[in-house]
């Protein structure tokens, strides 16, 4: 299963390749900044019909078209295109992201930047890799010296909401944020050690079911901002090398 997930990330990504940097038009879902390209569509169209050649009775939860068959046992869960205002831009950061649940746990990710030719692979129980070698998180222990990532949501102009203000605190109490515009690449930079830390709202499991899996089996730390164990279906995550889990949650309060 793992080795078809990555081939029909790699096929996407071969339709990345060859229009990045050549995008002329968008079309948009709702809101200025959230939008879409004939990229993103071509791309999960390849991705569904390469698993469902493999696995025709499986569900899948998909960024640009829906869910189909979504209580079957196995489901895919897709995002062809994360980070697509960055693609639409020829800003490098962005990805295709693929996970497969069971019974609705997350069982194996990839991740794949394909102009990085950077490919995080995991399955639960068996490790967490980045373009074969095995993985692990940073050593942080504090707040203070870490590097953190974090996103805004497409409806922050409409609903700024906490984001400004939890923006601001980290700035003020971490060696630094990021922001770059793709949760998928965020959460699996947390769990190959690049990243201390990551939070964010308004996402989707698209955005996080194959990330968070690869933080997981690293030893990494997943919660919303209460510190409740996280799962795809809420919306608020902070992720975490562990050590700094705690600072970070007394910022999100």
């Amino acid at each position: 299963m793992l080795e078809i997930a990555v081939t029909a990330a790699k096929k996407a990504a071969y339709i990345h390749k060859k229009y990045y940097r050549k995008i002329k038009s968008v079309t948009h879902k709702g809101t200025s900044n959230n939008i879409v390209t004939k990229v993103d569509i071509m791309s999960e169209r390849i991705i569904k019909e390469t698993l469902k050649s493999a696995f025709p009775s499986h569900g899948f939860i998909c960024e640009e078209n829906g869910t189909e068959n979504e209580d079957n046992e196995f489901r895919w869960i897709i995002d062809p295109l994360d980070g697509t205002v960055n693609y639409a831009h020829g800003f490098p950061l962005f990805c295709v992201s693929i996970a497969l649940q069971k019974n609705g746990v997350t069982q194996l990710g990839v991740v794949y930047a394909p102009v990085l030719e950077e490919l995080f692979t995991v399955e639960a129980g068996k490790g967490a890799w980045l373009n074969g070698r095995k993985t692990a998180l940073s050593k942080t222990k504090t707040l203070e010296n870490s590097l953190i990532a974090t996103g805004f949501p497409y409806s922050l102009k409409q609903k700024p909401g906490d984001n400004y203000r939890h923006f601001n605190k980290f700035c003020k109490r971490s060696q630094a944020v990021r922001r770059a515009g793709s949760a998928a690449l965020d959460l699996c930079y947390v769990g190959c050690g690049v990243y201390d830390g990551f939070f964010e709202q308004e996402l989707y499991a698209w955005d996080t079911a194959a990330g968070v899996l690869f933080i997981e089996e690293n030893k990494g730390k997943v919660t919303d901002y209460t510190g409740k164990k996280f799962d795809v279906s809420m919306k608020r995550i902070a992720a975490s090398n562990g050590k700094i889990h705690g600072e970070m949650l007394g910022l999100l309060a």
